[in-house]
């Protein structure tokens, strides 16, 4: 077994130019066996150019070194198998390439040389195959039919696929694993379940440079973390070493605030609050809630506990077993028949359902509203440049013009994109879903703050979220879900990243709020 402690990766003088950008500027860093070595630092830092120069899609500038086992390499020998047909490194992209339209088995032998010689071994050849898959998918003791398409299968499942594709042809001892943002489109009770998987691999000898935006996850894994900040490394040190407003700092350069809350106050109003009552669908068996004017109302709850499928039956009735709902008139209206343009949905899964990114920021922002921008069939230009000005700043897109394609976007300004698609929209209720997955810590807070601005303007939102700390940032109160329904909720007062963990995991009583259903009379 390699040997604790002993390099397994360094690189030296790592620098990439682009056209008018230095991206990386001359940087060092090594990751050790049985280690995992943070990676952090705001868009724009350079995390993602580093991780695209060591899985081999961009090339370094000239007088970047690498070693591997302490042993000079050119940097194509990192994404080489070696004589065994082993792989120095494996990765595990924050955008997994998955095939969708593939099963889990087919996309594990799409990326297994191995697997695929077995395919070609004559009678039996499918059949071992399949065990070899079902034994991999085994070790990460996730609900999933491999032979069912992903297309069809949850967050958890493609995420536990991708990190199972990472690891074929991969030998734990003395290998090096890069987890891009792991855990973006992940539940929170499912982020500890990775937590440990990875924790095997480490104590297996493995050296695992783990990127994150999300701070509480450097503190809970990492042994050693490397800041990054305008292309330059700033310092590598023992996680223990520091705390979380000393990494903050180093990240940006200046004293920054690393909790947030949301200043508002909920409106009264005399017109019918926005209401479900009696919400069924695959998971969720019976969920029932007001929401008031200018309130932030978080759902929170273990994969399979209904709460991450409360967004899509609100905002799409194909998901909708049962159940009633009222937004704009007051009216009870059974959720397979309703459509209703007072509420829309910001999805989880940004670049899947969201940004269409070969399309401009102008065309992203407007597709929501093309009927007010012109006639049928022929769309104003000046009335969409106006509009899109208009939104670009009152967003703060940082890099944003309209011709822009979204995809050349930072994440935190993609997000800031789709918030102004549907916000353009003048719902009554916004549904987010993973508002802030996948952005650093500086558009996180903008993020926040264009919340809050909308919220005490008198927009209601419901927020989801696999991060606990946008619940705590944002939320007046938060409903918690376990086996499909509404336990309790939790209030303001009494928010926090443990007490929302503790709650959601069965840890601890929830008070019953004591509210009527929403379908009741005073």
């Amino acid at each position: 077994m390699t040997s604790p402690g002993r390099e397994l990766l360094r690189f030296a003088g790592l620098s990439k130019t682009f056209p008018g950008t230095r991206a990386l500027s001359d940087v060092n860093l090594a990751v050790r066996a049985g280690e995992v070595h943070g990676l952090v630092g705001h868009n724009g830092s350079g995390k993602s150019t580093l991780i695209k120069i060591l899985s081999g899609f961009y090339q370094p500038n000239e007088g970047s070194s690498f070693w591997l086992h302490e042993q000079p390499v050119k940097l194509s020998r990192l994404s080489q198998h070696d004589r065994d047909g082993r792989k120095a490194m494996a990765f595990v992209h924050q955008d997994s390439n998955l095939i969708l339209e593939m099963s889990a088995i087919e996309n594990l032998i799409l990326r297994s040389s191995t697997l695929r010689s077995q395919g070609r071994s004559g009678r039996g050849g499918r059949s071992s195959q399949e065990q070899a898959c079902r034994d991999l998918l085994a070790r990460f003791s996730v609900e999933l039919d491999p032979n069912d398409l992903l297309v069809n299968a949850d967050p958890v499942q493609r995420t536990v696929v991708a990190l199972a594709c990472a690891l074929q042809d991969w030998d734990s001892d003395g290998g090096i694993l890069v987890l891009d943002e792991p855990t973006a489109a992940l539940p929170g009770g499912e982020v500890n379940r990775l937590f440990r998987i990875i924790r095997t691999l480490r104590d297996e000898g493995a050296g695992i440079l783990y990127v994150s935006h999300r701070l509480d996850e450097i503190f809970a894994l990492a042994d050693r973390v490397s800041i990054l900040r305008g292309g330059e490394l700033v310092t590598t040190d023992d996680v223990a070493n520091l705390t979380k407003r000393e990494l903050v700092r180093l990240m940006l350069g200046e004293e920054m605030e690393p909790e947030y809350r949301a200043s508002f106050d909920a409106q009264g109003s005399t017109a019918p609050a926005p209401a479900a009552q009696d919400l069924a669908g695959a998971t969720l068996e019976d969920a029932n809630f007001t929401l008031q004017r200018g309130e932030i109302l978080g759902i929170a709850g273990l994969p399979g506990s209904g709460a991450d499928e409360l967004p899509r039956l609100l905002t799409d009735r194909r998901h909708a077993a049962s159940g009633m709902a009222r937004v704009k008139s007051g009216r009870w209206v059974p959720l397979r028949t309703w459509k209703s343009d007072a509420i829309a949905l910001l999805p989880p899964d940004r670049s899947e359902e969201g940004m269409i990114g070969p399309m401009t920021v102008a065309e992203n922002l407007s597709l929501s509203v093309l009927g007010r921008l012109g006639k049928p069939w022929r769309l104003n230009h000046g009335a969409e440049r106006s509009f899109t000005k208009q939104w670009i700043g009152e967003l703060n897109v940082v890099g944003g013009y309209a011709s822009t394609y979204v995809e050349r976007l930072s994440g935190g300004n993609q997000q800031k994109v789709l918030f102004g698609r549907a916000l353009a929209r003048d719902p009554l209720v916004l549904v987010l879903c993973d508002p802030t997955a996948g952005v650093d810590i500086s558009s996180r807070f903008a993020i926040y703050e264009l919340i809050a601005r909308h919220v005490r303007e008198g927009l209601s939102v419901i927020v989801t979220s696999s991060d606990m700390g946008d619940l705590v940032a944002l939320c007046s109160r938060v409903l918690i879900f376990q086996d499909g329904k509404s336990i309790g909720e939790l209030p303001r007062a009494a928010l926090s990243e443990s007490q929302l963990v503790h709650a959601i995991e069965g840890l601890m009583t929830v008070d019953d709020p004591g509210t009527k259903r929403a379908g009741q009379s005073d």
